[in-house]
C-alpha cells in the first residue's frame, strides 16, 4: 500500500499531470462562468438517495439508523432537478459526482463527474442552441478552435448510414443498403436476409482497399464477428463497368453482371477499392459494419483531422429488450414523447419518437438530454408501458407524482460527461489522465486499498451478514 501511495504522489507531482488537472479546472471554470452569465443557479442535490429500477445498478449504502433499509448513490440528479423546476428555480446547474455499479469496461469510472443542467420554459431547439453556444465558446477559450455549425441528424439516419447513434463524421465511409438487388440470387447468405423483414444486407466501400491481403481480410472478419457477424463477404474492384470480369471475389459467381455493376454504382466504388458486406439481422449488420467502418478507417489513415460536432435527434422513446421481454426507456422514464405521439404508445410503442437530443463530437457522446414529462397523466402512461403496475410506480415514484399535483412548468435539460469532455479537449484517449485520484481498470482505488472488507462489529451495527458464496 505504501508503494501504491508513493506511485500516486509521484504521478501527481509530475508537471504534465499537474497541467492536466489545472486544465480540467480551466474547463470547469469556463462552463460555470457561462452558466452564471445565463442566470443559472448552482444548487446541490442529495448524494444519499433512493434506488431506482431503471438504468445501471446502484451503489447501495446500508442505513444504521433505519434497520434493513438502504440509501443509493445517485446515477444522476434527474428527479431532484425536476423537483427544483416545479419549485420555481427556472435555471439550475451543478457539477456533480454520479455513481454507476456497472460491469467493468475500458476507460469507465464507477464514480464520474457530469455537468448537470435543467431549465424551464425552453423547448428542444432553445436548449440545443444555448448548449451550442456554451460548447463553441469552450473550444475557442481552451483550444482557439471554432467548431462551426452543429448539424442535426435523426437517430434512424445515423444508424442507417453510420451504424451508430454517435457517428464519427470524420470518417466518410458509410453503410450502403443493397438488399433490394440481392433478393433473387442463389447465394442464401445474401438472399435470406434480403427477403427477411428484420434482415439487412449492406456494404461499406473502402478506398484503396483492394490492396488488402487475405490475412488482413480475415482479421477484419474476426473483428466483425465480435459484433455478431457470422462472416464478411468481400469484392475487390479492378475495373468499373465490366461486371464479373472487373472484380475479384469468391462470391462473384453467385452474382451477375447487372447486379455487380449496380452495386458498384450505388456504393460509388472506384478501381482499387474493396467492398465489405454484412448480411444478417438488421441489428447485427448495423452493429458490425458500424464498428468495422471505424476500424478500417483508423488502420488505413482515413480519419479526417478535424472537429465534427453533431446533434443526434428523434430517438425512439422506447427500445425492446429481448432478455427481459419488455420495453425500456431509451433515455430514462421521464423523457417526453414528441407532440401528438402519445396515443401511439397503445398501438405502436416502438415507433414513438422522444423529445431527446445527444451532442456527439468525433464519435463520442459528450452530452445527452431531453424535454421531460411535466404532467401526472402522461407520466402514469409512461410507467404503464414500461411494465410498472400502479402500485410499483407509486412505491418508486410517488413523490414525483404528488409533486405534479402542484403544477409543473414545461422543462428540460442536458448532462455533459465532464471527464470525457476534458479528455477530448486535452487530446487524450483516457479520462483517467484528467482525474486526480482515479480508480483502476478493476474499479479499485489502489492507493487507499478500497473497496475493503469491514469488521464484524460494523456489520453487526448495520444488521448485515456476509454470504460470499
Amino acid at each position: 500500500m505504501l508503494n501504491d501511495l508513493k506511485i500516486c504522489l509521484t504521478i501527481l507531482r509530475r508537471p504534465e499531470m499537474q497541467e492536466k488537472i489545472l486544465f480540467r479546472n480551466k474547463v470547469a471554470k469556463h462552463l460555470r462562468d457561462f452558466l452564471e452569465t445565463e442566470n443559472f443557479a448552482d444548487i446541490e442535490t442529495p448524494i444519499l438517495t433512493k434506488a431506482t429500477p431503471e438504468g445501471a445498478r446502484d451503489y447501495l449504502v446500508p442505513s444504521r439508523t433505519n434497520k434493513g433499509s438502504f440509501f443509493a448513490l445517485p446515477q444522476s440528479p434527474q428527479l431532484f432537478k425536476q423537483l427544483l423546476m416545479m419549485s420555481g428555480f427556472d435555471r439550475y446547474y451543478q457539477i456533480v459526482r454520479c455513481f454507476r455499479d456497472e460491469d467493468l469496461r475500458a476507460d469507465r469510472q464507477p464514480e464520474f463527474t457530469q455537468l448537470d443542467i435543467e431549465t424551464s420554459f425552453m423547448d428542444e431547439e432553445a436548449i440545443m442552441s444555448m448548449m451550442e453556444k456554451m460548447i463553441r465558446g469552450l473550444f475557442v477559450k481552451t483550444l482557439d478552435v471554432d467548431l462551426g455549425d452543429f448539424p442535426r441528424m435523426p437517430y434512424a439516419e445515423a444508424m442507417k448510414r453510420y451504424g451508430s447513434d454517435k457517428p464519427d463524421l470524420r470518417v466518410s465511409i458509410e453503410l450502403i443498403d443493397v438488399e433490394d438487388l440481392l433478393k433473387d440470387v442463389e447465394f442464401k447468405v445474401f438472399s435470406g436476409p434480403a427477403n427477411d423483414d428484420n434482415g439487412r444486407v449492406a456494404a461499406i466501400c473502402v478506398p484503396g482497399g483492394a490492396e488488402l491481403s487475405r490475412k488482413q481480410i480475415d482479421q477484419y472478419t474476426e473483428y466483425a464477428g465480435r459484433y455478431g457477424a457470422k462472416g464478411l463477404a468481400w469484392v475487390k474492384v479492378k475495373e468499373i463497368g465490366k461486371g464479373i470480369e472487373g472484380v475479384q471475389s469468391p462470391i462473384a459467381k453467385f452474382l451477375n453482371n447487372d447486379i455487380i455493376n449496380e452495386i458498384l454504382v450505388r456504393t460509388n466504388a472506384a478501381a482499387g477499392d474493396i467492398l465489405l458486406f454484412g448480411a444478417d439481422s438488421n441489428r447485427v449488420v448495423t452493429d458490425s459494419l458500424g464498428a468495422l467502418r471505424l476500424k478500417v478507417a483508423e488502420d488505413r489513415g482515413l480519419v479526417e483531422d478535424a472537429w465534427r460536432p453533431l446533434w443526434v435527434v428523434d430517438f425512439p422513446l422506447l427500445e425492446w429488450d429481448e432478455d427481459s421481454n419488455r420495453f425500456h426507456a431509451m433515455h430514462h422514464p421521464f423523457t417526453s414523447p414528441k407532440p401528438g405521439q402519445l396515443e401511439l404508445l397503445d398501438t405502436s410503442p416502438g415507433a414513438v419518437k422522444a423529445n431527446a437530443y445527444d451532442l456527439v463530437l468525433n464519435g463520442n457522446e459528450i452530452g445527452g438530454g431531453s424535454i421531460r414529462i411535466h404532467d401526472k397523466e402522461t407520466q402514469a402512461i409512461m410507467f404503464k408501458h414500461l411494465g410498472f403496475t400502479e402500485e410499483e410506480a407509486r412505491k418508486q415514484f410517488g413523490f414525483l407524482m404528488d409533486a405534479f399535483e402542484y403544477g409543473a412548468p414545461p422543462h428540460g435539460g442536458i448532462a455533459f460527461g465532464l471527464d470525457r469532455l476534458v479528455a477530448i479537449l486535452g487530446g487524450q484517449e483516457t479520462i483517467r489522465d484528467f482525474i486526480a485520484f482515479p480508480k483502476n481498470n478493476s474499479g479499485r482505488d489502489v492507493m487507499i486499498d478500497a473497496p475493503a472488507p469491514i469488521d464484524e462489529e460494523q456489520l453487526n451495527e448495520l444488521n448485515l451478514k456476509l454470504n460470499l458464496k
